[in-house]
């Protein structure tokens, strides 16, 4: 059952997030890594045009890395050196379980200081849109900032606007989840504001609906 913005329960939306993705993490994405499954075919293609073009061994951020499958595992066996987070403590204890050579950290996106220019990309996969709307393109801009000059980002982001929560997400009993997202517009305008070029933008059907995958780069000084 979902609710919309204006029925939400009580309770800091992070909170919700990090407590339904520690309650739903098995049911959300399994132990094992398999290249033959559908899900990680789908990523694969959405990260190969981007890792085309980045050099060997480049520095790469996943945000909402999740236990690590499929995107920072991916990345990682490319030979990126992969730095991930997520706002579930369970999420990352199996990140590092299943990948100790990586760098997970345990974190809100929102309170992130790296410093400028540490990354060649920066991967953030159905994650922003779990942030408080009001609190995204500050994100955005940290991103902007953390990139090296010709950097790229590949997001999900909202195709349409909607704010709401989802009881028992996944069928798991008591797996609140909270979501919030703008339309597309209004995401290639916060990136074109910030001073990201649109690479390109592509629906994503899912369900009923879906979202858009959008990849923005940093210009070249």
């Amino acid at each position: 059952m979902s609710a919309t913005a204006n029925d939400l329960p009580l309770g800091d939306p992070k909170d919700i997030v990090r407590n339904g993705y520690d309650l739903v993490s098995i049911a959300y994405r399994a132990e094992v890594f398999d290249r033959s499954d559908p899900l990680c075919i789908r990523y694969s293609a959405w990260l190969a045009e981007m890792l085309a073009v980045l050099p060997p061994a480049a520095a790469v951020l996943d945000l909402g890395c999740g236990n690590g499958n499929p995107a920072s595992r991916l990345l990682h066996d490319a030979g990126f050196a992969v730095t991930g987070v997520d706002i579930s403590p369970v999420q990352i204890s199996r990140a590092r379980a299943a990948m100790p050579g990586v760098s997970f950290i345990c974190a809100d996106m929102s309170d992130l200081a790296f410093s400028p220019r540490t990354f060649s990309a920066v991967v953030c996969f159905y994650a922003l849109i779990h942030v408080p709307l009001d609190e995204q393109p500050a994100i955005l801009a940290s991103i902007y900032q953390w990139l090296q000059p010709g950097g790229y980002l590949i997001a999900t982001v909202g195709a349409e606007a909607w704010t709401g929560v989802e009881d028992d997400w996944l069928g798991v009993p008591g797996g609140l989840m909270y979501w919030s997202q703008a339309d597309t517009a209004t995401y290639l305008t916060w990136c074109a504001n910030i001073g990201f070029r649109l690479c390109w933008s592509d629906f994503i059907p899912e369900g009923g609906g879906g979202h858009t995958l959008l990849l923005v780069r940093k210009p070249v000084e």
